[in-house]
C-alpha cells in the first residue's frame, strides 16, 4: 500500500463538485480502407473490453478514509469493471464536430468515482465524416499531461500495416502482464488490520518528509526569484498579483469544450523567421485570442494578464504521478500592437525559464507547489471574489508523437487535450502537437464564459497577425 505524495494528493484535496480535477483527451481516428466508422468503433470496444491485463497505474484508487491532509496511500484493484469504465456511444444526427464537443462537454463535467480506479474511456461513432472518436478522462492525481501522451505513443504503432492488435489506442489498457502482488515481508503475513495501520503510519511519515523537503526547497528558490523580480523587468513575478477579470470568478460545474488544430508548418515558419520557440508562438496565439475574447465581452482589464505555464520536470521514463512546476508569463494583453505583444511574451517566458534552469529540481518542484498553493484556498467561500488572482489562466503545451500513428491500420487524425477549469481559473488552454498539426483544446466554465468557442476564431486571427509580423504571406511563404 504505497503512500501518496503531496504532489498527487493535492489534486484530490482540491476537488469539489464544481471543480472536478480530472484531465482528458480526445483522439480522432480515420478507419482503414474498406472499414466503416461503426466497424472500427466495435473493433476498439471489443479490444478494450476483452483485455484483462491492465496497467498497474489504472488499477489504482485512493485508500479510504480521507484525512485532514488528504488521502495517505493508494490501493490497487485486482478486477476492473469494464462495463463501467469502457463505454460505447453514437452521436445524434447529423454527427457534426459540434455534437461531439457537446458530448465531451457534458461528460467532462461529471466527477469520477473514487471507489473505483479513476478513469473512463468512451468510444464514439456517428461522425458524419466517418471518423471514430476516443474520449478518455483520468484523475490528475494519477498522471500529468506529459505522462498521458507518453503512454499514448507507447500504445500506438507507426506501421500502418500492423494488424496484431497489441498497439492499444489509449494508455488506459495494456496487454502486458499484470505485475504480481508484492510478497509480504516477515511479520506481515496475517495481521491485515495491523499491517494497514502500519502502512498508513509509514505513509503519514513519508508524506510529512515529502512536505518538509518541498518546504525546505521553497526558501532558497523564493530568494532567487525575489532577486530576479527586483532586477529583471521582463520577469513576471509570482509576488505581484494579476488583474481581476471575468476569467477569475467562482464557477459552476458545467463545462464547455472547444477544439481546433492548425498545421505545424505555419507555427514553425513563424518561430524560424523570428528566432523564437514554437511554444512562444503558441503562447502568442493565446495572448491575442484571450485579448480579443475579453474585448468581445467588454471585460479587458487595463493591466496585462498573467498566464501560468506548466513545465515538466520529468527526466525518467516513469509515467506515474505528477512532476510539474509552473512559470508565469506576461501575456501583454494591454498591448494592441501584435509585434510588441509578441516581443513581451517572448521576453517574459525567456526570463522565467532562465530562473527555472538555475534552480535544483527539488527547488523547482517546490516552487511550483508554492506558486499553485493559493488555488487550494479558492474553494473557500468569498476567497476568489475578494482576493486578486496570482495568475489569470493556465496555458499548457505538451509534445505528442512526431510521426503519424496507427491502431490496426486506423490512422490517428488528431489529439485534443481536455483539461481542468477551476475556481478562480474559469478557462484552461492546453495544446498538443501530433505529427503535422498543433491541436488546441479549450475547457471553460459554461455559464461564466459565454460563447467560449469564439476563442477558436480569435486564435486563427492571432496566428495570421504573427505571420504578418514575421513577414510570412500565403500561409508559410515569405
Amino acid at each position: 500500500m504505497p503512500y501518496m505524495p503531496v504532489t498527487e494528493s493535492m489534486f484530490l484535496i482540491a476537488e469539489t463538485r464544481e471543480q472536478p480535477m480530472h484531465v482528458g483527451g480526445l483522439q480522432l481516428f480515420i478507419p482503414r480502407e474498406g472499414q466503416t466508422g461503426t466497424e472500427l468503433a466495435e473493433e476498439f470496444f471489443e479490444a478494450y473490453h476483452g483485455c484483462r491485463n491492465v496497467r498497474r497505474l489504472f488499477r489504482k484508487r485512493p485508500t479510504p478514509p480521507a484525512m485532514l491532509m488528504g488521502y495517505l496511500s493508494w490501493s490497487y484493484d485486482d478486477d476492473i469493471d469494464f462495463d463501467y469504465h469502457v463505454r460505447r456511444a453514437t452521436l445524434p444526427h447529423p454527427g457534426r464536430i459540434r455534437e461531439l464537443l457537446r458530448y465531451i462537454s457534458l461528460h467532462h463535467s461529471a466527477l469520477l468515482d473514487r471507489t473505483r480506479p479513476m478513469w473512463e474511456l468512451h468510444i464514439i461513432d456517428g461522425l458524419e465524416d466517418g471518423r471514430v472518436a476516443v474520449y478518455t478522462k483520468i484523475h490528475h492525481s494519477l498522471m500529468d499531461g506529459v505522462s498521458a501522451l507518453r503512454l499514448l505513443q507507447d500504445t500506438l504503432s507507426t506501421d500502418p500495416d500492423d494488424r496484431n492488435g497489441t498497439a492499444m489506442t489509449d494508455p488506459m489498457l495494456s496487454r502486458s502482464k499484470k505485475p504480481k502482488p508484492q510478497t509480504p515481508g516477515p511479520g506481515l503475513l496475517s495481521f491485515g488490520g495491523v499491517t494497514r495501520l502500519a502502512g498508513r503510519a509509514v505513509g503519514v511519515a513519508g508524506q510529512a518528509l515529502d512536505v518538509a523537503g518541498q518546504l525546505v526547497g521553497v526558501a532558497p528558490a523564493a530568494a532567487k526569484i525575489a532577486w530576479t523580480a527586483i532586477t529583471d523587468d521582463d520577469f513576471a513575478s509570482p509576488f505581484v498579483p494579476a488583474p481581476h477579470t471575468m476569467l477569475n470568478v467562482s464557477i459552476g460545474s458545467a463545462r464547455r469544450f472547444a477544439a481546433q488544430g492548425w498545421p505545424l508548418e505555419r507555427l514553425r515558419a513563424i518561430a524560424d523567421a523570428l528566432d523564437i520557440t514554437l511554444n512562444d508562438v503558441v503562447v502568442g496565439m493565446c495572448s491575442g485570442a484571450v485579448r480579443s475574447y475579453l474585448i468581445d465581452q467588454d471585460s479587458l482589464p487595463d493591466g496585462p494578464l498573467l498566464a501560468a505555464l506548466p513545465v515538466s520536470m520529468r527526466q525518467e521514463i516513469s509515467t506515474e504521478g505528477n512532476k510539474v512546476t509552473l512559470i508565469l508569463a506576461n501575456l501583454a494583453t494591454d498591448q494592441p500592437d501584435p509585434e510588441r505583444r509578441l516581443a513581451t511574451v517572448v521576453s517574459s517566458t525567456r526570463s522565467a525559464k532562465k530562473i527555472i534552469r538555475n534552480l535544483s529540481p527539488l527547488q523547482a518542484l517546490a516552487f511550483g507547489v508554492a506558486s499553485g498553493a493559493p488555488l487550494a484556498l479558492a474553494t473557500i467561500p468569498g476567497f476568489v471574489d475578494y482576493t486578486s488572482p496570482q495568475f489569470n489562466l493556465i496555458i499548457s503545451n505538451v509534445p505528442g508523437p512526431r510521426e503519424h500513428m496507427y491502431w490496426n491500420g486506423a490512422r490517428l487524425d488528431g489529439i485534443y487535450p481536455v483539461s481542468i477549469a477551476m475556481e478562480g481559473l474559469a478557462i484552461n488552454i492546453t495544446v498538443a502537437t501530433a505529427a503535422d498539426h498543433v491541436n488546441f483544446g479549450i475547457i471553460g466554465a459554461r455559464k461564466e464564459l459565454p460563447s467560449l468557442q469564439r476563442i477558436l476564431t480569435h486564435l486563427d486571427t492571432a496566428l495570421e497577425e504573427m505571420e504578418k509580423v514575421a513577414g510570412i504571406n500565403d500561409r508559410g511563404k515569405r
